[in-house]
């Protein structure tokens, strides 16, 4: 009987090791292919600064919701390792490396809604600036309309300055755009900016229509990044449900075998090896999906 619990155990491991090899690079492509569509990736933030604008938009882990994901995390960290092992010391054991992920959950919730906040405010940015130089006819005094309008928030709002202020050092507006580009190498940032780089270097007879085609395409970016966001929510919920039926399918050794007989069995240490690799990498991969999903939401 040990022989076929070891084979079936066996089996088990490289299925979820396949699966999960196979998925993750499957959510790395997903989200590479919406990244290459819709918009870049740029550099993560610190969980300070993250964490401080939730608390700005009201959106902060509230200690109730600290309590509770830290009992469910302990509490499914236990149960699925007792199923496996069932051992107390060893469950105990996986429920505090499970509670230690608490604070690394909170945080890709902020990144997420860092993102998000991000990509508002790169969107107010560009389609505010187009509009002011519709008035103006120069992209430095756009730029000032923009800061003194009160419609963006740090940090965008202080790097609009950031801009204005090399634009007037340097006397052209070419550094200030490689610097923006460079902090923020958004899709719709790029575009706008080069589309005044070229009006500045070679002029336009129609700069008014060219500029409405870009409040255009931005327009269509924007649908798209939030059907994006739809697509990525739905296919997240069904990547975890699975991820969670993996943990349990070692039930079905325990079913076929009877569970004196699984228990028995887990006296062979290589067994008990196996075990820990199932739920080791089902979990790590379990993470990198959720991680994935939950970073850069709003600005791939």
């Amino acid at each position: 009987m040990q022989p076929f619990i070891f084979v079936a155990i066996l089996i088990i491991t490289v299925f979820v090791i396949a699966y999960r090899k196979n998925s993750g690079e499957n959510v790395y492509k997903y989200i590479m292919t919406q990244t290459t569509t819709v918009y870049n990736k740029y550099a993560p933030y610190s969980y300070a600064q993250v964490a401080e604008k939730a608390k700005e938009l009201g959106r902060e882990y509230t200690l109730s919701q600290y309590t509770v994901s830290s009992v469910l995390f302990m509490a499914g960290g236990f149960l699925i390792s007792y199923l496996y092992f069932y051992n107390i010391l060893v469950s105990i054991l996986y429920a505090f490396v499970a509670l230690l992920f608490v604070p690394y959950m909170a945080y890709l919730k902020y990144k997420k809604l860092y993102s998000e906040f991000i990509f508002e405010q790169i969107q107010t940015y560009t389609t505010n600036t187009i509009m002011e130089f519709a008035t103006t006819q120069s992209f430095v005094k756009s730029l000032e309309g923009v800061y003194e309008s009160g419609v963006l928030e740090d940090p965008i709002l202080s790097d609009v300055k950031v801009m204005i202020d090399m634009a007037y050092q340097n006397g052209t507006i070419f550094q200030s755009i490689d610097y923006f580009n460079a902090k923020y190498p958004f899709y719709i940032v790029r575009n706008m900016h080069q589309l005044f780089t070229q009006i500045t270097t070679e002029g336009s007879l129609s700069t008014a229509e060219s500029f409405e085609n870009m409040l255009v395409d931005i327009d269509m970016l924007v649908e798209s990044v939030y059907r994006d966001r739809l697509d990525r929510e739905a296919f997240h919920k069904k990547f975890i449900q699975f991820g969670m039926v993996l943990y349990f399918m070692v039930m079905l050794v325990q079913i076929m075998v009877s569970v004196p007989s699984y228990i028995k069995a887990l006296d062979n240490i290589y067994l008990q090896l196996l075990l820990h690799a199932i739920v080791l990498v089902n979990s790590y991969f379990l993470l990198m999906g959720i991680k994935y999903y939950n970073e850069n939401v709003g600005a791939e």
